[in-house]
């Protein structure tokens, strides 16, 4: 399997897990399959009614470069006018009383994302990328991703890259410096399979409910999968101060062509 590889930057960015519509809309602490898969689905022109299992064969690693800061919008959609007077619902109704959720997002975050797969089916995906049919945002369309958003169309082996070749972001200020320890740096990563020998002892395994079933408006429903959060010694050269990043990043891109 070839693959692919992403950066995911923005200055906001919303991950959601659940399937239906809450009043309390959350984020995950890193991208989710069916956030990536959406993505990729919209890109290619896909419509909300057409079921995910083309990508069913993909498989991500998500190195976090930045987990963010978490933010909350206290949100209200409609009120204070006669219901003739407000936005329809998808319905057919219209709001009467106001509509209030509280949205969550990740501020300033980064994420690398390695894309495993067939090879027909990463290049198909990172073409359609390059040229969207329908715009690519990190989990909400409000969040539009800074560039260089696909940082490598084709890699036999994007897992090593993320390892010892895509420079790493610095932290934002505020956050804790990264455990630097002479000649490496710890980072966290996510994976769906772990490919590095041996599980470590201190890796944390979780559930979460983000395989896409169905994107259908009025229908979505995701299923579960495991995902191992563990942390890698990672070169230290690959951390370049925060004037050098964008050149080492675009010089990263530039490599392929």
């Amino acid at each position: 399997m070839t693959g692919l590889l992403l950066r995911l930057a923005g200055p906001l960015q919303s991950w959601g897990e659940r399937s239906v519509f809450p009043y309390e809309r959350d984020t995950a602490a890193f991208p989710t399959r069916s956030g990536l898969i959406g993505m990729f689905a919209a890109a290619e022109g896909h419509g909300r009614g057409e079921v995910p299992d083309r990508y069913a064969d993909l498989e991500f690693v998500v190195r976090i470069d930045r987990p963010g800061i978490r933010l909350m919008d206290y949100h209200t959609v409609g009120g204070g006018q006669p219901k003739h007077r407000t936005a329809a619902t998808s319905g057919g109704d219209h709001k009467g009383a106001a509509v209030i959720t509280r949205r969550h997002y990740l501020s300033d975050a980064v994420f690398v994302v390695a894309v495993k797969g067939p090879a027909a089916d990463t290049s198909r995906i990172a073409d359609a990328l390059h040229q969207p049919y329908w715009n690519p945002f990190l989990g909400r369309r409000s969040c539009m991703p800074d560039e260089p958003f696909v940082l490598r169309a084709h890699t036999d082996d994007p897992v090593t890259d993320l390892m010892e070749r895509v420079p790493l972001s610095p932290p934002d200020t505020g956050d804790q410096p990264r455990d630097v320890q002479q000649e490496h740096v710890l980072v966290d990563f996510v994976w769906e399979q772990y490919h590095r020998a041996e599980l470590p002892d201190d890796a944390v395994t979780t559930t979460v409910n983000d395989v896409p079933i169905s994107f259908a408006q009025h229908h979505r429903s995701h299923g579960k999968r495991r995902v191992y959060r563990t942390t890698e010694q990672l070169p230290a050269h690959l951390l370049p101060n925060s004037q050098a990043l964008h050149q080492r990043l675009i010089a990263y891109a530039k490599e392929e062509a």
